[in-house]
């Protein structure tokens, strides 16, 4: 059990890199940005399956498109958003809009006999949270070097778009998942890292910085590091721990870290920027927190 809870929180803090990266490198297009994770993670998922591949099959043409679909959904097109809502709004709101991830896959996915009104106190609390981050003081924003003017409008227009694009993944991969138990979730994940890299490759090469140009800039050091962190950490390593924490754990436990995520998130963004958050975002963080757990204790 305990390695179950080592591996969810470990995924959570490895996903949580995603929202500090924006941040991180400012002067980099949000485009560069995601291409690089996806390209790391897609050569990853490559050299995996080349090294299992007398142990493992090949997906069909079906199971390729299926998984090139789901990857623009849940990678690709999904965290480009996510970057541009990072650089119009900052970190902290992005990620706990992204966090409420959970309850919407919950109510969508709501399964016969649990009542709406058992729901009420969690979608409460996290409501609550989500206003006190969004009338809190300045270090929600972006920052002054961003290469973007802030714009809090656009910005939630982008983060509402990812919110609903990482929801219809996750239920139309569960689904997907359940009618076809003969695919190995091994397999699937290195099939949806080969789509996701491809789509990766596609947008850096469709309107992507040229790589001489790229490599000129002065934190390209960063960039490249903070490349691998996603691209195997944030990707490929993150999601086999997820397994790990899946295989060991009920689901209700799983659900519970998924929270660890946006906790990393807001932690890494603050020890960027130096700065401790203000009486009402800690307050948020703990309504945020409280709703997700009480929204999953619902669904038990």
């Amino acid at each position: 059990m305990w390695t179950g809870i080592l591996a969810g929180l470990g995924a959570g803090a490895l996903w949580g890199i995603v929202f500090l990266a924006p941040k991180a490198l400012p002067g980099f297009a949000a485009l560069d940005v995601t291409a690089s994770r996806f390209v790391v993670y897609g050569l990853v998922a490559v050299a995996m399956m080349a090294w299992r591949l007398n142990m493992r099959r090949l997906p069909s043409w079906r199971h390729a498109l299926a998984a090139l679909g789901l990857s623009v959904l849940g990678f690709t097109g999904y965290y480009l958003l996510l970057v541009l809502a990072i650089r119009d709004m900052g970190v902290a709101m992005p990620a706990l809009i992204i966090g409420t991830i959970p309850i919407w896959v919950m109510l969508l996915g709501k399964p016969q006999g649990l009542r709406w009104g058992a729901l009420l106190p969690g979608l409460a609390l996290t409501a609550g949270g989500l206003w006190l981050m969004a009338v809190s003081p300045a270090p929600y924003h972006a920052t002054a070097n961003s290469a973007v003017p802030a714009n809090d409008g656009r910005g939630w227009l982008w983060i509402l778009i990812a919110l609903a694009s990482w929801t219809a993944f996750a239920l139309l991969n569960a689904a997907w998942l359940k009618r076809h138990p003969h695919v190995h979730a091994g397999d699937w994940a290195n099939w949806l890292g080969l789509a996701t890299g491809l789509g990766g490759l596609w947008l850096w090469l469709a309107a992507g910085t040229p790589l001489a140009q790229l490599a000129a800039m002065p934190d390209i050091g960063l960039f490249v590091l903070m490349a691998l962190a996603m691209g195997f950490g944030s990707s490929w390593l993150a999601t086999v721990l997820w397994n790990v924490a899946s295989q060991r754990l009920p689901a209700s436990l799983c659900g519970q870290l998924i929270v660890s995520e946006t906790l990393f998130a807001l932690l890494y963004a603050f020890a960027w920027d130096g700065s401790w958050p203000s009486a009402a975002q800690w307050l948020a963080v703990l309504l945020f927190t409280l709703g997700i757990l009480a929204s999953i204790r619902a669904h038990r």
